[in-house]
Formats: C-alpha cells, structure tokens, sequence
C-alpha cells in the first residue's frame, strides 16, 4: 500500500513540508497525524523504561524524568498514555492500620494530660519501607515522656504478629506504662492485642477522628529515621535493613541529641533517677 508520508522528510532544506505534501499527492493532514502518532509511540516507550526504574513514580514525576532528558509533553499527556498503558505508581495507602467495622473502640485519654514520668503513656505506629521488590512495613513503641524506642520490629506483611511481638517485647524488658495510645487500625483493635492490654491492667487510649498530632512523637522518629539514615542508605536486602534500623535505633536512643529533652538523649531521660 503506497504510503507516502514515510517520504516526507520534516527538515528537508529544499522543499517545504507542504510542497513535499503537494509533489507526493498527500494531505498535509496526514503527515501532521503521522508525528503525533510517533510521538505518541516514543511517549510511549520512555514512559515504560521510566515506569521500569522507577514503579513507585507517578505521572508528574514521570513528566519531570522525560523533561529532564529533552522530551518535551506536558503531565495531562503523560497521565492519558499511562492510563492507556494501564500502568500507575505503586504505593502503598497512606493509611496502613485500617480500621475494622467490627472492632471494638476506645476513647481518647490524652486530651489535656501532661508528660511528667516514663512509663506513664507508650504509643505505637507503622511506617512504610520500600526495598527492592516491594514494601516493608516497621513498627515501633515509644515512651512519650523520654522519646526512647522502646521495641520494634520489621515485616512483608500488614498482619497483627510483628505488633504483638513489639507489644509483648516491650512489657518484658520494660515497666507497663498506665496508658497506651494508638489509633484505630485494625492491628490495634484486634482481640489480641487489646487482651494483653487488659491483662496487664494498661488503659486503652485510641486517637480520634481530626486528631492529625496525637502520634506526633512516633511521626518525628519516623522523619528523622528515614532522613538521617533510610534515604541516605541503599539498603539492598531485609537483613541489610534490620540491621541499620537496629543501628540508628541504638544512634538515636544512646547518642542523638534531643532538643525538645533539653539536649539529651532519650536514654538519659528514661534511665534518669
């Protein structure tokens, strides 16, 4: 089938694109469609290779990754040819304790309470860790007064296990706080772990809805984890990672400097006399 816009060459020095159009018989209008069609088709492809590097990227870093090597397409175009393609960014949901219908809730005790012993209020949350292959999920229990980590652990799974073993740890190495607070995932809902609570005569204490700043201090340590060490780090494997989290653990319980604790180390507060 005679296709004559493979002849038309875009900057020919002699002729124009519409006289090439007129000598060869073709409607300018087919040529036109033709580049849109290549581009589309090279968008495409960089877009896959980019997708390939980086799976956790979403269009608008897509877009900035192919501006940043001379393609020139904005993110709506980005967006529509990933769609297309039926890729998107992979990422976990920002919430990763969901609560469960069926679960029993507890009020919120902390409203007005202030922070004058250890022990007196633990909390716990769950951060995400992207490794090779897929995420991990960290959980870790904090003494609010001290800021010490008390426990954590590392898992491929949401599942209840690794929080009850933070949870379990925590009560064997340290004195039972008389409040412990978290939200209202479902890990911290379950029979399992609200049994041990009560077991150990702990007050429940579940953060609210609009209640953003309740695990401030547990969202600080995840910040300063993941700026002073997860982001500066390659790590590779999962026992690559436990081993620097266990390290920046030690770092940031024995050496690192507090300034809300007045310049002193979590440590320091806890085992304080």
């Amino acid at each position: 089938m005679w296709n004559g816009v493979n002849l038309i060459e875009k900057d020919y020095p002699k002729l124009s694109i519409k006289q090439q159009c007129d000598l060869l018989g073709v409607p300018r209008s087919s040529f036109y469609y033709k580049v849109v069609e290549d581009k589309t088709l090279e968008l495409k492809s960089l877009i896959e290779e980019e997708y390939k590097c980086h799976p956790f990227y979403g269009y608008r870093k897509i877009n900035k990754a192919l501006e940043r090597i001379g393609f020139n397409v904005t993110e709506k175009q980005v967006r529509v040819a990933m769609h297309k393609l039926g890729i998107s960014a992979i990422y976990p949901k920002p919430k990763l304790s969901n609560p469960n219908k069926k679960h029993k809730k507890y009020p919120y005790l902390l409203k007005g309470l202030k922070l004058v012993k250890i022990n007196q209020i633990w909390a716990t949350d769950i951060t995400y860790i992207k490794l090779k292959g897929g995420f991990v999920y960290l959980s870790a229990i904090i003494d609010l007064h001290s800021r010490k980590i008390l426990t954590w652990r590392i898992s491929n799974t949401l599942c209840v296990d690794f929080c009850i073993e933070c949870l379990n740890e925590a009560l064997a190495l340290y004195d039972k706080p008389d409040i412990f607070n978290t939200d209202q995932g479902s890990q911290y809902t379950s029979d399992r772990w609200i049994d041990i609570l009560k077991e150990n005569n702990i007050k429940i204490s579940m953060d609210g809805k609009g209640r953003a700043l309740d695990n401030i201090y547990i969202e600080r340590f995840w910040r300063s984890f993941k700026y002073e060490d997860l982001y500066l780090t390659d790590y590779k494997t999962l026992m690559e990672l436990k081993g620097g989290v266990k390290d920046y653990i030690n770092f940031y319980n024995d050496e690192r400097f507090h300034q809300s604790l007045e310049y002193k180390t979590p440590n320091e507060i806890y085992y304080s006399k």
